[in-house]
C-alpha cells in the first residue's frame, strides 16, 4: 500500500510524525501480544489488522508474542489455535514468535533491581486486604505495613518466593510508588504472585512466581524493541504505569503505548470469559463453533479472510467506544463471496415434481454459467430428468396476488432449462402436498419465446442425480442488539437466539457439488451463500452451513431496536 492509499487515522499520524522527528531512527516495530486463554475473536481480528497492517505498509515488523503469565487459564492448544488464526487471517510473523516466558529470568532481574533501588518491597497482605488498602477513586490508600522492609530484607523473601518457601497468595512483591496517586493504578501494584501446582506450558514446573500483566508487557516490548504499543482503550488509565516501569529501569528501548477503541459488535459479546461459559455449559458446540464471534467460529461457517480485513479497514480506528453493526460485516462477507463464488442450485426444503410429458427413463444435459458476470469461472452440466425437486416454499396452492412462483395451473421457469406448468397436486393422508404432477414446454430451453409470459423463475435439482445433504443455517447468536447491555435486568445468556441454528436433514444439491471441499464457497442460488463444514465430515452425508443470506433480513429488527 502506498502513501496515497493509506487509511489514515490519529495512530498513524502520531507515528508518522516520529517518523518525521527521527524517534527511534525511523525505525517502526509494532507486535501483537494475546493471551493463550481463549480463541481470537473478531476484536482481536481489528488489533491484528491493525498492528501488522502498519508492519507492512512502514515496513517495519509485527511480532507475535503470547502474553503467557497465567498457567491457570492458558494451554497450548489456545497457542496453537491462535497461531492458526493469525496466519489464515493473512498475516506472517516470520521467525518472531515469543513468548513472554521466554523474558522470565530477565523480568525476575527487573524486579531484583527495582528491590535494590527501594521500589519494590515484599507484602504480607492478603488479596482483599491489598484491595481494603487502596482507596477508592475518592479517597487515598493507606500504606501496607511491610511497605518500609529493608532491601535486603525484601531480596531474601523475593528470593524465597521464587525457590516455592510460601504457599499461594501468604505473599506478593509489589512496587512501591504512591498510594496517593489520583490513579489507582499507581498504588503500589502487584507485580509478581505466587502460584503452585500449575504446569506452564512453555516452562513447566520450573516457575513458582509468576508476574503480572502490567510489570511484564511493557518490559516484553522494551526487551523486543517495540517502538509502538498499541493496545485498547482500557490500558489508557496504565500508562502511566508502563511508563514509569521503563523510566525507573531504564530500559534501552522506550515504546510510545497508544490507546484505540476495542471492536463492540452487535448481537454477540466478545468477553473471552462470558464465550468460554458458552462453550462450558453446551449452549454451543465449541469455540469453533459457527455461531461463535471467534475468527475460529467464522473461517468454519465461510466467512473469508478478506471480508474480515475489509470489515476492520471500513469500521476505522478512533478514540471513541462504539457498537458497530453486524450488517456492516455481514455485508462485507457478501460482496467479497458475490465476487468469486460460484453459482449452485439446492433445494433446501424438497417437494417433487413429476414432469408427465418428459420420457421416463431419459435425461439430458444442460448448460449453465458458474458465475453470472465472470466468464473466467466457466461453465457446468446440469442433469435433467422426468423427475426433480423443487422448494416447498416456491409452490401455493392459494397464493396471494404478487406471488410470482408455481400455482395450480400456472407456469414457472426451471433456471437454465425449460418452462413448467403445475397440472395436479397429491396430498397424503394428513392433507400435506407431497408431489406436483406438471409438464413441460420442450420449446421453451434457453431465451423465452416471443409472446410467452412467465411470471417467475425457480431452482431445482434433479431428484435421480442429486446428492442428500444436511444444510445448517446460522444465524444470529443472540437476538439482542446488545445482550451485554440489555437494561431489562436479564443475564446475557437469557438473550440466546433459539433460531440461531436449524438443521435441515434433507436436502438435495445439484451433483457438481459432490467434488466439494472444505473452505470451498458457493452461492446457492436464491437461498445465500454456503460452504462445506469442516467438523462433521465422517457422517453419512456431506454438511452444508450457510455462511450468510443473500440480503441483510436483519434490518427491520434493528430498527425496531433502535426506536422502542
Amino acid at each position: 500500500m502506498n502513501e496515497a492509499t493509506r487509511p489514515s487515522n490519529f495512530i498513524r499520524q502520531i507515528i508518522d510524525a516520529d517518523i518525521e522527528a527521527n524517534k527511534y531512527g525511523g525505525r517502526i516495530a509494532t507486535r501483537f501480544p494475546p493471551e493463550p486463554n481463549g480463541y481470537l475473536h473478531i476484536g482481536h481480528a481489528k488489533s491484528i489488522c491493525l498492528n501488522f497492517g502498519i508492519a507492512e505498509d512502514y515496513k517495519g515488523s509485527c511480532n507475535l508474542r503470547f502474553d503467557d503469565t497465567n498457567p491457570h487459564k492458558e494451554n497450548i492448544e489456545y497457542v496453537k489455535a491462535i497461531q492458526r488464526d493469525v496466519r489464515w487471517l493473512g498475516y506472517d510473523w516470520q521467525e518472531r514468535l515469543y513468548f513472554a516466558s521466554d523474558y522470565f529470568e530477565q523480568l525476575y532481574e527487573f524486579a531484583v533491581q527495582l528491590i535494590n533501588k527501594g521500589k519494590a518491597y515484599v507484602c504480607d497482605l492478603s488479596a482483599d486486604e491489598i484491595r481494603d488498602y487502596r482507596g477508592t477513586l475518592t479517597e487515598p490508600g493507606k500504606n501496607s505495613p511491610y511497605r518500609d522492609r529493608t532491601f535486603e530484607e525484601n531480596l531474601e523473601l523475593f528470593a524465597r518466593m521464587r525457590a516455592g518457601e510460601f504457599p499461594d497468595g501468604s505473599k506478593v512483591l509489589r512496587a512501591k510508588i504512591d498510594m496517593a496517586s489520583p490513579n489507582i493504578n499507581m498504588r503500589d501494584p502487584t507485580l509478581y504472585r505466587i502460584r503452585h501446582g500449575v504446569i506452564h506450558h512453555q516452562t513447566g514446573q520450573e516457575w513458582r512466581i509468576y508476574p503480572m500483566y502490567d510489570f511484564t508487557h511493557c518490559l516484553s516490548d522494551a526487551i523486543e524493541g517495540i517502538t509502538h504499543s498499541i493496545c485498547t482503550l482500557e490500558f489508557e488509565d496504565h500508562r502511566p504505569l508502563y511508563d514509569w516501569f521503563l523510566d525507573e529501569l531504564e530500559t534501552s528501548c522506550h515504546p510510545r503505548q497508544i490507546e484505540f477503541s476495542r471492536l463492540t459488535l452487535q448481537y454477540t459479546v466478545t468477553s473471552k470469559r462470558k464465550l468460554n461459559a458458552l462453550v462450558d455449559d453446551g449452549y454451543v458446540e465449541g469455540w469453533d463453533d459457527p455461531r461463535m464471534p471467534t475468527i475460529a467460529g467464522m473461517r468454519r461457517r465461510g466467512y473469508t479472510a478478506a471480508s474480515i480485513r475489509d470489515f476492520c479497514h471500513r469500521i476505522g480506528v478512533t478514540k471513541a467506544d462504539n457498537i458497530v453493526e453486524m450488517g456492516v460485516l455481514e455485508n462485507c462477507v457478501r460482496e467479497d463471496l458475490n465476487t468469486h463464488a460460484p453459482r449452485r442450485m439446492a433445494v433446501l426444503h424438497p417437494l417433487k415434481v413429476v414432469i408427465e410429458n418428459y420420457p421416463e427413463g431419459q435425461a439430458e444435459e444442460l448448460e449453465a454459467a458458474n458465475h453470472p458476470q465472470n466468464e473466467s469461472l466457466g461453465r457446468r452440466k446440469l442433469p435433467f430428468s422426468r423427475e426433480v425437486y423443487i422448494d416447498q416454499h416456491d409452490f401455493l396452492e392459494d397464493p396471494p396476488k404478487k406471488f410470482k412462483r408455481l400455482v395450480p395451473g400456472g407456469e414457472v421457469r426451471l433456471r437454465n432449462a425449460y418452462v413448467i406448468r403445475c397440472n395436479e397436486v397429491i396430498k397424503n393422508g394428513q392433507g400435506e402436498i407431497v408431489k406436483l404432477r406438471c409438464s413441460y414446454d420442450p420449446a421453451t430451453l434457453g431465451a423465452n419465446p416471443e409472446g410467452r409470459k412467465v411470471k417467475g423463475v425457480i431452482h431445482w435439482v434433479s431428484a435421480p442425480h442429486a446428492i442428500e445433504v444436511e444444510v445448517r443455517l446460522y444465524d444470529r447468536l443472540f437476538n439482542h442488539p446488545n445482550p451485554d447491555a440489555a437494561k431489562d435486568g436479564r443475564d446475557y445468556k437469557e438473550h440466546l437466539n433459539p433460531d440461531s441454528l436449524r438443521m435441515l436433514t434433507r436436502s438435495y444439491v445439484e451433483p457438481s457439488l459432490v467434488s466439494a471441499r472444505v473452505g470451498d464457497a458457493f452461492q446457492f442460488e436464491r437461498e445465500g451463500y454456503f460452504c462445506v463444514d469442516s467438523t462433521h465430515l465422517d457422517g453419512d452425508k456431506p454438511v452444508f452451513n450457510r455462511t450468510v443470506t443473500l440480503r441483510d433480513t436483519w434490518a427491520k429488527i434493528e430498527k425496531l431496536h433502535s426506536t422502542g
